[in-house]
């Protein structure tokens, strides 16, 4: 049996009438998150972090770089003691770089004036971009672009000692990888009368922002050399007239003892811990030791070519 009507009409469900367009804004999202420039917090944010980072001495997280850096790029280092130091010794520079409204100290007037006095290009830049120029490093707000180092080729070092009148003697360095080394090495071989170094074009220490710190200058005045392959290069050398010796812990001659320093001579320096790799060591007319307490295992690259370079000059006194 069917339910009872309710006595009243129905009411039919119509269209509405609509608002125009007007409650569309209320639908509508925020849309994209604005670019870091315009977000006013941002650059404070970025600003707090940037100077607790370099309160505590801490780098920037390195960027994942598109491109490698070109070895014919100048090199930016930063540092207000790196700069300075860098400017004492005489480094070769393009410009230096100081960032807007820096706190200035005695170490960024003692450079500002240096940089005037050699005619390097003073440019005030923005902090961001002085990060972009050090790679993230810490930089103080200040910086200095030093110029890519011209290598000369292998024969250019013979032809310097022939110039000279001088028995040639050149360091040649094989697997030493830290230019803090080369920059030693290249002290010595200036202190002891070398004319050249040489150094292989992979994976070995080229002459960097650290190498020309470490040699105090001397880089100015003595050729670094670049092989493209290390043992020819040496045979070439032998070939011409010229001895090879070279370092390792395991040999039985001392360095002192050594009958070929009177020679056209190249002293070969291994890396610390591995020393003379096998085709270099086999391309040596003699190897030769450096005596010492067994104690020390080895010594640092620095340290053994200067040793080796002493006694070579001290024979060639006699």
């Amino acid at each position: 049996m069917a339910g009872k009507a309710s006595g009243k009409p129905s009411r039919k469900q119509g269209s509405t009438r609509g608002t125009g367009g007007k409650g569309r804004s209320s639908l509508a999202g925020r849309g994209a998150t604005p670019p870091a420039h315009m977000r006013h917090w941002f650059k404070d944010k970025a600003r707090t972090e940037r100077i607790e980072r370099e309160a505590a001495g801490v780098a920037r997280p390195a960027r994942a770089q598109s491109k490698a850096r070109r070895e014919d790029a100048p090199e930016v280092i930063g540092g207000r003691n790196p700069v300075v130091e860098a400017l004492r010794a005489g480094v070769p520079a393009n410009a230096l770089y100081v960032a807007q409204r820096i706190e200035s100290d005695d170490r960024v007037r003692e450079a500002i004036k240096i940089a005037a006095g050699r005619g390097i290009a003073l440019l005030e830049v923005s902090r961001e971009k002085l990060d972009r120029l050090t790679e993230g490093n810490v930089h103080q707000g200040i910086g200095l672009q030093i110029p890519a180092y011209e290598y000369a080729h292998p024969s250019d070092l013979v032809e310097r000692a022939q110039d000279a009148g001088e028995v040639p003697l050149i360091v040649a360095l094989d697997g030493v990888t830290d230019p803090r080394n080369l920059g030693a090495i290249a002290r010595s071989a200036t202190a002891f009368g070398a004319h050249g170094l040489l150094v292989p074009s992979r994976r070995s220490a080229g002459v960097t922002a650290g190498a020309w710190k470490t040699s105090a200058g001397t880089l100015a005045n003595l050729p670094v050399a670049r092989a493209a392959n290390l043992t020819q290069t040496l045979q070439a050398y032998r070939e011409s007239g010229l001895f090879i010796i070279g370092l390792d812990g395991g040999a039985t001659v001392d360095v002192g003892d050594v009958e070929l320093a009177t020679e056209p001579l190249v002293v070969v320096v291994g890396s610390e811990g591995k020393g003379l790799s096998r085709l270099v060591r086999e391309s040596c007319d003699q190897v030769v030791r450096i005596p010492m307490n067994a104690a020390a295992e080895s010594l640092n690259a620095g340290v053994a070519a200067g040793i080796a370079l002493y006694e070579v000059a001290r024979l060639r006194r006699r």
